[in-house]
């Protein structure tokens, strides 16, 4: 259950772990569906990380339009570009979206973190602004995204500086803990 006002980490996996993204385009393209729809769901997008075979969100519910609405539009949308291009039939995904609701400033400043390191961990990268699908570029000041929301940034970290400062420290002590697993995602 999703409630007005508060901050989940809400994420997916393809089917089988197979990949959900076949090309860049396919990962514009979702960014695209966002960006057309937050506004109109009243959902924050505090951060993200799309990856070849599954996604991470750190999202916000500003109203009472539970974000489960904002996700089946936007996914079913996206699942049905993706069949039609690849010419298949069914689910992409792994079942409907999971989510854990974050209940301290701590959890939330390191699944922000989490989330931004998740390309350099899986390998695809091996520094996080490299990777084009996620919004560490902007938290870090290099790319100005539409997508981008400066609320926890300004809140947390003051400035760009601050918060790559705060994300190197992560990769320096830490590449995943398992005390966060438990924080960051439900039990399977």
């Amino acid at each position: 259950m999703y409630l007005q006002g508060k901050y989940y980490h809400v994420y997916n996996r393809g089917c089988n772990r197979l990949p959900v993204f076949f090309s860049d385009e396919n990962y514009r393209f979702l960014i695209r569906k966002f960006n057309d729809t937050i506004e109109k769901y009243d959902i924050e997008i505090s951060a993200y990380c799309l990856m070849p075979n599954h996604y991470h969100l750190l999202v916000r519910q500003n109203s009472d339009i539970l974000i489960s609405k904002w996700l089946k539009t936007v996914f079913n949308g996206y699942s049905q570009a993706i069949n039609k291009q690849e010419n298949r039939k069914g689910t992409i995904f792994e079942g409907r979206a999971r989510n854990k609701e974050i209940t301290n400033e701590s959890h939330l400043m390191h699944l922000i973190r989490y989330i931004h390191y998740n390309p350099v961990q899986s390998g695809i990268v091996t520094k996080a602004e490299e990777w084009e699908f996620s919004d560490y570029s902007d938290w870090i000041g290099i790319r100005k995204n539409i997508l981008f929301n400066h609320r926890l940034l300004k809140q947390y970290f003051d400035n760009h500086v601050n918060y790559k400062r705060f994300f190197g420290d992560y990769e320096d002590s830490q590449k995943i803990t398992t005390e966060f697993r438990d924080i960051f995602f439900d039990a399977d």
